[in-house]
């Protein structure tokens, strides 16, 4: 209760400050507007930019500075392709200046999102370090390791020792993205190993680097995929990991910050393919928009949904001998779709959790099997208690019973080995998304239900 009441007061200072600012935009008033926005934490400051109006905006560019602005644009939270109208309405070296104040990997990703050709523009424009920095990271292919790295990181040589070394690091600090590792290299920026902050505080300052560092260093090739590295990360508790190249030079580093936007994106890809959809991302401002992302999967699962009506077709004969039969079509199917997607579930995660490496894929099947089979057998049973005092007919309710119990036990295996085929070739598992799995369910469930029924019609009521 008492955390509920801290977060509304927090919500109710922002409100309060918010007014403030926009009413020194109003009146003009420079001098108080930079002495409360700069005073904000860049997250709020980017909160409260977004919320402003085109002319209002066009009024903060030239109240900050590009150094400053550089500080809430590595904070924004906006659509892709809002970076582009954003950037569209800053003078253009202002917007190249901004960028290159940015860190190299938070620069890059901006400039991912833009269209190449304006993107080119203010890499033409920035200075040349810069640029060349951040082009580097361009040239890295997206959802790998070197994409996301950022170049700015302390190295230092295994030679130096922690007087020079606190040197280096007090020199280079301002611009390095993390000082709580301090990587060292050989003079060829081989990786030899890791420092923490602390153990170079404490050390006697004539101490050797190389004495002092733990070569039992871990690191990611350039070209990793994310999801690997945020694995690693996680797994090892890391704030930051080094990127190396082939021959083990030091490249860059990758942060827990950027790892937790990987997880984020990932998480968010991994749903959207779940529930069908290509992107959910953010919410579509058009229905169109919105509509064709949705719609692929939705005209494949139409003609699988025809095949099911189909194959019911093929069991008329069996169904006006018994039009009862028709009552439990939508249990049988929905039960069987539901526990399809729950196996589905536990499946993905394993695979993207990377828990399925460590124990043999069988033993997951063999364990949803059994799952199956346990809850297919309650069910099974529960439902022919419930079919016989509804109905008054024992053998429907066995008929409705076993279909249910096989199916489940099907349906099970279906949403647990379907997954792992897909990632034995190498396809992402995440396609074989809920509504596919329900439908290929559903499909299964009949065949069962029809051909029990048809056996079984010369003992039914």
């Amino acid at each position: 209760m008492e955390e509920m009441k801290d977060r509304e007061r927090e919500r109710e200072s922002s409100q309060v400050n918010n007014e403030f600012l926009l009413e020194a935009l109003k009146t003009e008033n420079l001098d108080q507007f930079r002495t409360e926005f700069l005073e904000m934490h860049p997250y709020d400051q980017a909160q409260f930019y977004t919320s402003l109006s085109d002319e209002f905006r066009s009024v903060i560019y030239t109240y900050l500075s590009p150094e400053e602005m550089a500080d809430l644009f590595e904070n924004i939270e906006i659509d892709e392709e809002d970076y582009e109208s954003l950037l569209a309405e800053m003078n253009p070296s202002y917007a190249a200046d901004m960028l290159s104040h940015m860190y190299a990997d938070d620069a890059a990703d901006v400039l991912n999102e833009i269209n190449d050709e304006q993107a080119v523009s203010y890499l033409t424009i920035m200075d040349d370090e810069a640029a060349s920095e951040i082009q580097e990271l361009l040239n890295y292919e997206e959802s790998t390791a070197g994409s996301i790295m950022t170049t700015e990181f302390i190295a230092i040589e295994a030679n130096e020792t922690a007087r020079s070394a606190m040197q280096i690091l007090k020199r280079e600090a301002p611009d390095a993205e993390t000082i709580y590792y301090v990587f060292v290299t050989d003079q060829d920026k081989k990786l030899l190993g890791v420092l923490s902050l602390r153990t170079l505080i404490i050390a006697d300052e004539d101490a050797l680097i190389g004495d002092l560092m733990d070569d039992r260093v871990v690191s990611v090739p350039v070209s990793e995929d994310q999801e690997e590295v945020a694995r690693k990360i996680r797994d090892y508790n890391f704030l930051a990991v080094p990127v190396v190249d082939f021959q083990n030079h030091l490249l860059g580093i990758i942060t827990v910050d950027d790892i937790i936007d990987v997880m984020d994106e990932e998480a968010s890809d991994d749903y959207s393919k779940l529930a069908g959809i290509s992107d959910l991302d953010h919410v579509d401002k058009s229905p169109f928009s919105a509509a064709k992302k949705r719609l692929p999967w939705l005209v494949i699962l139409l003609f699988l949904g025809l095949l099911t009506a189909s194959l019911i077709g093929r069991f008329e004969e069996t169904l006006s001998q018994k039009a009862i039969l028709a009552v439990f079509i939508p249990l049988i199917g929905g039960m069987a779709g539901n526990t399809g997607t729950q196996a589905l579930a536990v499946a993905v995660r394993g695979i993207a959790t990377g828990e399925l490496e460590q124990e043999s894929k069988w033993k997951l099947v063999l364990r949803e099997a059994g799952t199956g089979l346990i809850i297919g057998l309650t069910c099974g049973i529960a439902i022919i208690f419930i079919v016989y005092f509804w109905q008054k007919d024992l053998m429907l309710g066995l008929l409705v019973g076993i279909s249910i119990f096989i199916t489940l036990i099907v349906a099970t295996l279906a949403g647990s080995i379907v997954p792992l085929l897909m990632h034995k070739m190498k396809i992402d598992p995440a396609v074989a998304s809920g509504p596919f799995i329900t439908t290929i369910n559903d499909l299964i469930s009949i065949l069962i239900y029809f051909g029990l029924a048809t056996l079984l019609m010369g003992y039914l009521l």
